[in-house]
């Protein structure tokens, strides 16, 4: 990528601590104030690699105290949190309930009979804790007949019924049980990803299981070129062999090979982590827009800088693996570009679903982009939770341009 701002990371942490510090000072290459016609106001860049991470913070200097949700992965390694396949769903009840009672599975299971069986794109979720779980499209449960990638973002009540939720397979090829209880991508919450933006958008935008398909064994294929790893590495191949061993978007990214390679990539921001987050806490950031080898590709929003930092590992992570695929890089986009993708109305075809006093999800289709904002319903809320922007590929595949040329 060529861009004026590669430094070392001790410098490049302190120029971008510097520019965090100007707060609504940070300048345009043109020298003059950013204008900012949206909610959300873009920060200086932090470059990782062949990544521009773009801080975002609130236009209006307003910022969110404490959410009441927890994680996904949060969840699952408490115990408190239980996903398997819609077959095993009666195993999540409680023993206490009784059959027909207010936390049965049976009313669930009447109304939805399909789902006695196992099929690749049902699981069942129970979320035993007291406090409600916030799910992002793009997360990863490992384990059942296949890994699974969550398909769109939603909240998922405390204590609830059981709930079937919305996924796709990333393991094609398998359909045998590896563990009756699906778990987190990593046992550390330093080894956390989700999948890359590419996957993330074919899940939440094209909603179609074979494009899913295609975009992880197109993943796995850069992995493996950009990784080094021998053997054959076409995307046609890719559908029954490759030098992995396994068809598991997951299982790749668990290699160390591949590892190795996202970390490499994102050694900039995850070696200064605690720096890094420490003042994006202190400027009250609630979210990044990330341009991958100078295309600006994706922007995540939260409620508060607090969901923010528990989802850095993890966003960082992967977009870190979308960083390795393709060659060519384009010229490093400004401030004032990363503003402008956050600032173009989304003011398109609007749709919406969700569920009565808990949450609504509005998906909003402009032009070159795609808008998820997840609002919460809860009492004690009424706000939006997270926001996922993203710019649409075309049907060839490439990323539609979408930069201010000046």
């Amino acid at each position: 990528m060529k861009n004026p701002l590669r430094f070392a990371l001790p410098a490049a942490l302190l120029f971008v601590l510097a520019m965090f510090g100007q707060g609504n000072g940070v300048k345009a290459a043109g020298g003059s104030p950013e204008a900012v016609s949206g909610p959300y106001r873009v920060l200086a860049p932090i470059e990782s690699g062949n990544l521009l991470l773009f801080p975002v913070v609130r236009a209006n200097g307003k910022f969110q105290g404490e959410t009441p949700f927890i994680t996904l992965d949060e969840g699952i390694r408490s115990g408190e949190v239980e996903v398997t396949e819609a077959g095993r769903a009666r195993g999540l009840v409680r023993p206490r309930d009784r059959v027909d009672g207010p936390n049965s599975i049976e009313p669930f299971f009447r109304h939805r009979p399909e789902l006695r069986g196992d099929e690749v794109n049902t699981l069942v979720l129970v979320n035993h804790s007291k406090q409600p779980l916030l799910l992002l499209a793009g997360e990863i449960v490992t384990g059942g007949k296949q890994d699974r990638v969550i398909a769109k973002d939603r909240i998922v009540p405390a204590g609830g019924d059981p709930v079937d939720l919305s996924v796709f397979c990333i393991e094609p090829g398998r359909w045998t049980e590896s563990s009756a209880i699906f778990g987190a991508t990593a046992k550390m919450p330093s080894h956390g990803f989700m999948v890359q933006p590419t996957v993330r958008e074919r899940a939440m935008a094209g909603r179609d299981q074979q494009q899913v398909w295609d975009s992880v064994h197109g993943a796995i294929a850069q992995m493996q070129r950009s990784a080094g790893v021998s053997g054959r590495v076409t995307t046609a191949e890719m559908r029954n062999f490759n030098s992995f061993g396994t068809t598991s978007y997951a299982k790749v990214m668990q290699t160390s090979a591949v590892s190795e390679k996202v970390d490499e990539t994102a050694a900039p921001v995850m070696k200064a982590q605690e720096q890094v987050l420490a003042q994006l806490r202190q400027e009250h950031a609630v979210g990044l827009v990330v341009a991958v080898r100078g295309e600006i590709v994706w922007a995540d929003l939260f409620a508060s800088t607090d969901l923010l930092a528990r989802y850095w590992t993890k966003l960082v992570r992967s977009y870190a693996a979308e960083s390795l695929a393709g060659s060519e890089s384009l010229t490093a986009p400004a401030v004032a570009d990363a503003q402008h993708f956050l600032d173009v109305p989304a003011d398109g075809t609007e749709t919406s679903e969700g569920e009565v006093g808990v949450y609504r999800c509005r998906e909003i289709k402009s032009g070159a982009t795609e808008t998820f904002v997840l609002e919460s319903l809860l009492p004690g809320t009424g706000y939006d939770v997270h926001v996922s922007k993203m710019k649409l590929r075309n049907a060839g595949g490439r990323i539609k341009t979408f930069q201010i040329y000046r």
